[in-house]
């Protein structure tokens, strides 16, 4: 997933796994990449998945206990946006398990589990490291289109 080139502009970010940070990181990335005068649905996929990613580090990566989001966006010159969402919380099992559509952990909290399809639907890659007690970090990539 990584690019091989130097990106043209990077941001980083430190945040408290805190609810009310979703709208923060939501706001932080979309501002981040219209700098690229992206398409506007360009820019509302990028805005949700990370929104899911995030949600997911809320709920799931510090149910117990509290921590630290760390939010990376870089983009290239070929118009590709990379975001990395990373925590250190409780980790993951079985990723291929909690990437199914509608698993999750806390059914009795009507939770859908649609977390990662919706990341894969609106990126154009994704990918998943977890270590149980570790923490989780998602990775997203999405081209955005060439200017006419």
């Amino acid at each position: 997933m990584a690019n091989k080139t130097k990106p043209t502009n990077e941001m980083k970010l430190i945040f408290p796994a805190l609810s009310l940070n979703e709208g923060f990181a939501r706001t932080a990335v979309s501002s981040f990449v219209g700098l690229l005068d992206p398409r506007m649905d360009e820019l509302i996929d990028i805005k949700t998945a990370v929104s899911e990613a995030v949600t997911n580090c809320i709920v799931h990566a510090y149910r117990d206990t509290t921590g630290d989001i760390e939010l990376t966006v870089r983009v290239y010159a070929d118009r590709t946006v990379y975001i990395k969402i990373k925590d250190r919380g409780c980790g993951i099992e079985d990723i291929g398990q909690a990437m199914e559509p509608l698993f999750t952990t806390h059914p009795e909290e009507e939770r859908s589990g649609l977390g990662f399809s919706v990341m894969e639907s609106f990126c154009d890659e994704i990918k998943v490291t977890s270590k149980p007690g570790s923490g989780t970090t998602v990775t997203l990539r999405k081209k955005l289109r060439t200017k006419l």
